[in-house]
């Protein structure tokens, strides 16, 4: 009987752990805009990674992020952009693709533009703007559905975070992300709490927060 009862204790206390993090998390809906004009002047944009085809082209749903975060820039919204993507391999760098795109489709100057290698994930990409870059304070571009969790970790790791939204058109399997958010939202509490990035490396680069 007492097993029993320290069984359903267990099982309440991590249901209730799940949903409080659930709601944490999507409280911070609230910190999403849906246009520029809405955000106040910030120095630093962050966009994140999102896939890119034939090794050279931005998937619909990271050249939105693009669009976005070009128009913060030419708003006098953002200062610079960090753009954080995978470059896992020799033929596959999100990073330098978007600064590419940034600068010839956007006219955005290439100086505006810091260029952050290992953001393979929103965890990586959010402390490693914090501890290498020296970003408190940024505007985050991505999907509306991605924002909370990306607001929510960056918060945790030390940067004051507002969002704007990138979704800009319906995207492939963008059913299938939106389920896979809610596992995602948890593996965030983990990492935030108990983890540490598996490819922070290096110094402290440039305090572009500034």
């Amino acid at each position: 009987m007492k097993k029993r009862w320290v069984a359903i204790v267990v099982v309440v206390c991590t249901v209730t752990l799940f949903f409080s993090i659930l709601i944490g998390v999507q409280g911070r809906r609230d910190l999403v805009y849906a246009s520029t004009s809405q955000l106040a002047k910030h120095n630093v944009a962050i966009v994140f990674g999102a896939g890119i085809l034939n090794a050279s082209t931005p998937s619909d749903a990271l050249g939105d992020r693009l669009k976005v975060a070009s128009e913060l820039y030419h708003a006098g919204k953002a200062k610079s952009i960090l753009v954080s993507g995978d470059n896992s391999s020799k033929d596959y760098s999100e990073p330098d693709v978007m600064r590419k795109t940034l600068v010839d489709k956007y006219k955005v100057p290439e100086d505006k533009i810091f260029v952050d290698y290992g953001g393979r994930r929103t965890y990586d990409t959010c402390i490693r703007a914090h501890d290498l870059w020296g970003v408190e304070h940024a505007i985050l571009v991505s999907q509306e559905y991605h924002l909370p969790r990306a607001i929510w970790t960056c918060e945790k790791l030390g940067i004051e975070s507002v969002g704007i939204s990138a979704s800009l058109q319906p995207y492939v399997y963008e059913a299938v992300y939106k389920r896979r958010e809610i596992l995602a939202i948890y593996k965030a509490f983990v990492d935030v709490r108990f983890w540490e990035p598996e490819y922070l490396g290096g110094e402290f680069v440039q305090d572009i927060d500034k």
